[in-house]
């Protein structure tokens, strides 16, 4: 059937499978199109943008993700997994005279929320990190899993010894890298080199080992700007270019860039991707418009998951065996039947509208439940009492829905609206995918917030630093550096000095939070698709790359006979 979407007014398909989809987890489809869905999800999502604020239980001063004038009770990891208070003393009796979407507001102002989410297998070392988890000796990773002595990241899942790397999976010994898949002691790579050994500035490429600055490379040693050299002669030659030298780094870094433009890219991102469409989808079945995803099955509209994932619709974040879940943000680690919730998983199931609802089952309307079932605004109930009043809530939700600011009607069915979300709209990944204005912001109803202004007591400027790794003292772990593109201050930490020095690369002139910004818009501009024309064979397909910024492209037959 068509529908006309009730935030943006365009019309949009819901297809038999969509509807088979929802009658198998018994929702009504959804009122909104499938872009307004998922910008509504991403405003309930602030990855990276972090805090100094008092812990509401201990009060001593901690990061959070959660500003310090934020109207909502935030505990630190600490107190907030601690035995110390008791998330059912929150609850309350269902009140048939109000909307349901109004009750549940006022508790998530209430319960005690999460300052930062991690577990507490990851604060002992990694206390630093925001939606992490099993991370040892980390710093400044977001959207990050089992992890060792990495820093500086989103999306960094298995590695271990990474510095200022994104979207980079079980690797060892990589350096501002994007897309990379099982590589060691690569430098500077850039979309999708997997599996490659010791190379520097490649593109595209897979199974390397010895190349520099090259693109679209199979199989291949000692490459240098894709031309073959003798182990001999490749060696001699890149001897002559000191990546320890900044100015030097940078120079063959630009140089690169040019380099690969000389070259068709990949067209696609879809690495074992079976009957599947979107972008960045790998070793997946039977999964449409979807967006880095890994090992997923049947299902539609997902993007940043872990594997494994089956027949799920409308998920944003996390996965690791997620099965039967729909409209939610940040949910997984074997949870099933989870639906419209947002921070939640590990061991959850037959869960509705809830937030931060950990290991348990059947939960509507609940807050910060860790280990507990049958429960509807964290007040318990018997089995029999829970159905019985599940059932007469979801028909009161569509007798007595919820109406935002602009008009738009929320019933059993919805995602929270985003004048509910606890961060400004532009805290959020939603103003990274969708960004609006200020003036834009508001008139939508959303919150903005001013960025903070910032004293910094700079004691070196980026231009005074070293050129050289070799000639950098111990003594620069305790200079505030001047950043070269936002001017704040920032530090050099033992762990980054260390490796810089063994791997001789130069030092960062741009803060941590300026490298990952940069990584970070580079991936959203990546999951973009467009309709091309192949330039070899004519044939129609759907790419990365719009014309304005690549005129000569293949489509993907075309590309694998040219360049495997």
């Amino acid at each position: 059937m068509t529908k006309q979407c009730q935030n943006c007014k365009t019309q949009f398909e819901v297809t038999t499978e969509d509807q088979s989809f929802y009658q198998k987890i018994n929702v009504p489809a959804p009122t909104f199109c499938p872009k307004c869905r998922l910008q509504r999800r991403l405003a309930f999502f602030n990855l990276i943008n972090l805090y100094k604020r008092p812990c509401d239980l201990c009060r001593k001063d901690v990061i959070s993700m959660y500003a310090p004038e934020s109207p909502y009770r935030v505990y630190c990891p600490r107190c907030w997994w601690s035995d110390n208070w008791d998330a059912f003393e929150y609850g309350r009796d269902y009140d048939f005279s109000r909307p349901f979407f109004e009750q549940f507001n006022e508790l998530w102002h209430e319960v005690p929320m999460l300052g930062l989410s991690l577990g507490l297998e990851t604060l002992a070392t990694s206390p630093h990190n925001n939606h992490a988890g099993h991370l040892k000796n980390c710093y400044l990773l977001f959207h990050a899993d089992v992890d060792e002595d990495c820093a500086y990241g989103v999306v960094v899942t298995h590695n271990r010894s990474v510095l200022d790397c994104s979207l980079i999976n079980s690797s060892e010994l990589c350096y501002d890298s994007m897309h990379s898949y099982k590589n060691n002691r690569c430098v500077g790579t850039r979309s999708q080199v997997t599996e490659s050994l010791d190379c520097v500035f490649l593109k595209d490429s897979m199974n390397c080992q010895n190349c520099f600055a090259s693109a679209n490379l199979r199989g291949r040693k000692y490459h240098i700007f894709n031309k073959p050299y003798t182990k001999e002669e490749y060696f001699k030659e890149i001897g002559k270019w000191d990546l320890g030298s900044y100015k030097t780094y940078k120079e063959l870094q630009k140089r690169a860039e040019e380099h690969w433009k000389m070259f068709p890219p990949k067209p696609t991102m879809d690495e074992f991707a079976i009957n599947s469409t979107g972008s960045h989808v790998f070793q997946s079945k039977n999964c449409k418009e979807c967006f880095e995803v890994v090992g997923a099955e049947d299902c539609k509209f997902i993007s940043i998951t872990e594997p494994p994932m089956k027949d799920c619709y409308d998920i944003s974040s996390w996965g690791h065996n997620l099965t039967l879940a729909y409209e939610c943000c940040v949910v997984g680690e074997d949870a099933s039947n989870v639906r419209f919730s947002q921070e939640a998983g590990l061991g959850l199931y037959d869960t509705e509208y809830s937030k931060l609802s950990l290991a348990g089952s059947n939960h509507f309307g609940c807050v910060s439940i860790n280990k507990g079932d049958y429960c509807i605004l964290n007040k318990r109930y018997s089995k029999e009492e829970f159905e019985k009043l599940r059932e007469r809530i979801v028909a009161h939700m569509e007798e007595m829905p919820y109406t935002d600011k602009k008009g738009r009607v929320y019933k059993y069915g919805e995602f929270f609206p985003i004048e509910f979300s606890p961060f400004a709209y532009n805290e959020t990944v939603a103003n990274d995918f969708f960004p609006l204005s200020r003036e834009q912001t508001e008139k939508e109803g959303y919150r903005w917030r001013e960025l903070e202004s910032r004293q910094y007591v700079i004691t070196i400027t980026h231009d005074k630093l070293p050129d050289h790794i070799r000639d950098t003292p111990d003594d620069i772990l305790k200079e505030v550096i001047s950043c070269k593109k936002c001017g704040k201050g920032f530090k050099i930490i033992q762990m980054e000095l260390e490796f810089l020095r063994k791997m001789n690369l130069p030092l960062p002139r741009e803060c941590p939070f300026c490298r990952i910004d940069e990584k970070f818009k580079q991936w959203v501009k990546n999951l973009r698709v467009f309709k091309r024309v192949c330039s070899k064979c004519g044939s129609e397909f759907e790419t990365n790359y719009p014309k304005e910024e690549v005129e000569y492209i293949l489509c993907k037959k075309c590309y694998q006979a040219e360049v495997i």
